[in-house]
């Protein structure tokens, strides 16, 4: 009898301790501010893209290259490097830039060098498989006329329970035909995290 009660004591305990450690998963707003670690996030991504971007369309190049050319820039959105303490894809901050240079409408953005590669496969594919009239065409591809590159830093700074998380984001854009730097931008963050 002995042997049953501790099987029923140790049944119990053991649905007690895997009861107490379940996970709740709560959906919510992808545009909701959701900040658990203090670590760059999704939202420190958008905001950054989006201040970036509005900083450099207000400034001057855009302009005088319109006034010059007749016609929106095309830009290209190169590497921008994570030189910071942890992992960042910077490949979603890539897509924010993108999307908030194209959604402004006041400049073209055409792809990277590794999405042209895949598109100029596709291109020589149909080329030999698809009908003359649906085939793609080579020497079609829009030039950009600038490149927009950078570097993600960050610094911490720790004490007992609390540190500073603190990033940096600094942006270039430079007219690829000549190399001149036409803008430079720079975006700081700065967050306390207590435990």
């Amino acid at each position: 009898m002995k042997t049953q009660q501790i099987k029923l004591i140790s049944t119990l305990l053991l649905c007690a301790v895997l009861f107490s450690c379940v996970r709740t998963v709560t959906r919510v707003d992808d545009k909701k501010q959701v900040d658990l670690s203090g670590r760059w996030n999704d939202t420190d991504s958008r905001l950054v893209a989006d201040e970036m971007i509005s900083d450099v369309l207000s400034k001057p190049w855009l302009a005088e290259f319109t006034e010059a050319k007749g016609k929106k820039p095309t830009v290209i959105v190169g590497n921008i490097l994570n030189k910071s303490h942890e992992h960042i894809s910077t490949e979603t901050f890539i897509k924010d830039i993108e999307r908030a240079f194209i959604n402004t409408g006041r400049v073209r953005v055409v792809q990277d060098a590794a999405a042209r590669e895949q598109i100029r496969n596709e291109r020589e594919d149909q080329n030999k498989y698809a009908s003359g009239e649906t085939a793609k065409k080579w020497g079609k591809e829009k030039g950009a006329d600038f490149i927009l590159q950078g570097t993600l830093n960050s610094i911490v700074d720790a004490a007992d329970n609390r540190q500073v998380m603190y990033y940096q984001t600094d942006l270039e854009l430079t007219d690829i035909e000549s190399n001149e730097k036409v803008w430079l931008g720079t975006k700081k963050i700065k967050k306390l995290v207590q435990n």
